[in-house]
């Protein structure tokens, strides 16, 4: 009996022979700056949730990226990699030197498990303060500041005039008991969402020294990232300048800061540019360096595409060897996290943009391409050739092949399908694409990157072909860790 599932897909009417396969665009070479890519098949940073707590690599880590590596991809791009040494839970770090070691080992196993014709970067990010969503109790006796304005606010809303010189245990437990329809008028709206969704540090945050220095700290930590990277092996870096992270949020034009830093757009390009020029000045020009950043933030007073080709070109100009493209995925439109867990934001119609699935209005596949399209047209336009990389709901070899000869982009990408069938390049390749697992789009992956769970797929989590002898499990014992084996 056939999966319905598989009816909401792009239908595939005839895969490619194996000749017409290695004649396509697809399968041919790409220059990255210095770096020679052997296809344009690309598959984007995923965070697995792999890491110990203290962010070393693990042989969970190792398996997951070598698995990827037998499918022969043109390039790997490893999961968004911290580059402060702070704890951030499962999360891969770069920050220290003690992490070199386990990068250098999951490059070597990629480098055999893909026969040495994998490329692969290494995403390395910042990302600012967040907690969880606190308990009401927690929050009013412990959190909450207090001090005239909130108590004329008090007494206004409640219509209570001893609040304003009530006793602060008595003020503190009136506003424990009070509707959030009244708080929300009653708290500053930053201390409302502190206690609504779980207090998160902006870049607009001056008051706060370690933000106000963002732009002398950052440049520093993204280039000694850098420096590590290359030690370990990597072919280059991928910046991290998307979605709801302190890059993006600098070249977001909800960026407000007065210091150079923010406001108008040739401002908001300042530190990405400073944090670019650093990283090439450590690691060299004979070594790739790009980034990844949005053609749309989707948000109320977000950046939009014109703001991205502008930012495009800019990074051409400065020499980055090659755009990828994402959308969305911002904190700003986010759902209320529960109680004791935090915001998460790919929950919004931003994260859902980012990560479209086949419930979405309009479909998931090739969603994002008209972005990097713009994008391409305004750097070819401005004279640069610098090669820009398209992602989003990309299941089929006919759908990748027509991106390319249409000119929108010069490699493109795939994450989910990839996850689905980490084989399915070399199967496409081999001209044996019928035998490929597609992946349904309906982010079952992606509710377990939410949960913090071991990123996993509905397609293979049950599948134990005889034969197969013992199988890593997650956590819970239930879900395979790695993709089942493919005969080729």
């Amino acid at each position: 009996m056939a999966d319905r599932r598989l009816e909401r897909l792009l239908p595939v009417l005839q895969w490619p022979t194996r000749s017409e396969a290695e004649a396509s665009r697809w399968f041919s070479p790409v220059q990255l700056g210095p770096l020679r890519a052997e296809q344009r098949t690309w598959v984007p940073a995923m965070v697995p949730w792999r890491a110990t707590g203290d962010g070393e690599v693990t042989d969970a880590v190792i398996d997951w990226y070598a698995r990827f590596a037998e499918g022969r991809p043109g390039v790997i791009v490893v999961e968004a990699t911290g580059i402060r040494d702070v704890p951030s839970g499962p999360l891969l770090r770069i920050g220290h030197d003690r992490y070199v070691p386990g990068l250098r080992r999951l490059v070597e196993a990629v480098r055999e498990a893909s026969g040495g014709q994998t490329r692969l970067l290494v995403q390395l990010i910042d990302f600012l303060a967040i907690k969880r969503r606190p308990e009401r109790e927690k929050f009013f006796a412990r959190f909450l500041e207090v001090d005239d304005a909130l108590r004329a606010a008090a007494a206004a809303a409640l219509g209570d005039e001893v609040l304003r010189t009530a006793a602060e245990e008595q003020l503190r437990s009136r506003l424990a008991s009070t509707p959030d329809e009244l708080l929300e008028r009653i708290l500053p709206p930053r201390t409302f969402e502190s206690y609504a969704m779980g207090y998160r540090e902006r870049v607009t945050d001056l008051h706060l020294a370690q933000v106000r220095d963002l732009p002398r700290t950052l440049p520093g930590l993204f280039a000694a990232a850098g420096v590590r990277a290359r030690e370990a092996g990597f072919d280059g870096v991928e910046l991290h300048y998307a979605h709801a992270y302190t890059m993006a949020s600098f070249l977001s034009a909800r960026n407000t800061r007065a210091d150079g830093y923010g406001g108008p757009r040739e401002n908001r390009v300042r530190l990405p540019l400073e944090v670019f020029a650093a990283v090439r000045a450590a690691v060299g020009s004979d070594w790739a360096v790009g980034c990844r950043f949005l053609g749309d933030e989707v948000i109320e007073g977000g950046n939009r595409i014109d703001d991205a080709a502008f930012f495009a070109t800019e990074f051409a100009r400065a020499g980055f060897d090659f755009l990828s493209v994402s959308k969305g995925g911002k904190f700003e439109d986010a759902k209320q996290p529960k109680v004791g867990a935090a915001a998460y934001p790919y929950t919004g119609p931003s994260g859902h943009e980012c990560m479209p699935t086949v419930h979405l209005e309009g479909g998931p596949f090739g969603r994002n391409v008209p972005l990097a399209a713009a994008i391409r047209q305004a750097v070819r336009a401005a004279g640069f050739a610098t090669p820009v990389v398209a992602a989003g709901g990309i299941s089929t070899f006919e759908q990748a092949e027509a991106i390319l000869a249409s000119g929108a982009a010069d490699v493109v990408a795939a994450a989910r399908q990839t996850l689905a069938d980490p084989d399915w390049f070399r199967k496409i390749h081999e001209g044996r694409g019928e035998e490929v697992r597609r992946c349904f789009f309906t982010n079952y992956c992606e509710a377990l990157d939410q949960a913090h769970k071991e990123v996993t797929c509905q397609r293979w989590d049950r599948l134990f072909p005889e034969g197969e002898g013992q199988v890593p499990l997650a956590r819970d014992g239930r879900r395979r860790l790695t993709a089942p084996r493919w005969k080729a």
